[in-house]
C-alpha cells in the first residue's frame, strides 16, 4: 500500500485528511519494519510538540481496523507497519532484533488437511520470528 492509495482509503471511510495523520502514515511507510507506537511518537513529535500519546495511538488503531496498518506483537508491545501492496494472501518473517521483515509465499494453511466440521475459520495469522541475515552479520 502506498502512502497515498492509505489516504484514499481513509477519504472513502469517511475520515476527515489531517497532516497528522498523513505523517504517521508517512512514518509507518519509510520503514520495512515494524514500529512501537512510542517510535512512531518519537519521530512525529518535533512537527507536533502538542500531539499527545493517546492520539497517536488512538490513530494507529483507527488504520490497524481499516487495513492501512498491520499490527505484530515483539517483546510484549504492540507494533506496526504499512499494510503490504502485495496483492495476494501471505505471511511474514519477522526479524527479533532489527524489526525487519519479509514475506512468505506460501501459507501454513494449506497444509491443514482436516479440518473440525463443528468449526468454521473466519481468518488466520502466522509469523515467523528469528534473526535477518545483517543482524546475524553484525553479532
Amino acid at each position: 500500500m502506498t502512502v497515498e492509495e492509505a489516504l484514499q482509503m481513509l477519504k472513502e471511510k469517511g475520515y476527515k485528511y489531517t497532516g497528522k495523520r498523513e505523517e504517521i502514515i508517512r512514518i509507518c511507510a519509510e520503514e520495512k519494519r515494524y514500529l512501537s507506537a512510542k517510535e512512531i511518537m518519537e519521530r512525529i513529535k518535533d512537527q507536533y510538540p502538542n500531539l499527545s500519546f493517546d492520539t497517536v495511538y488512538r490513530n494507529i488503531s483507527t488504520f490497524v481496523d481499516l487495513g492501512i496498518l498491520e499490527q505484530t506483537e515483539l517483546e510484549g508491545e504492540g507494533r506496526f507497519r504499512l499494510a503490504c501492496s502485495v496483492g495476494h494472501h501471505h505471511h511474514h518473517l519477522i526479524c527479533t532484533e532489527c524489526g525487519k521483515t519479509s514475506s512468505l509465499s506460501a501459507c501454513p494453511m494449506n497444509l491443514l488437511s482436516v479440518m473440525p466440521d463443528d468449526f468454521q475459520v473466519t481468518g488466520h495469522k502466522f509469523e515467523v520470528y528469528g534473526t535477518c541475515k545483517e543482524c546475524i552479520s553484525h553479532a
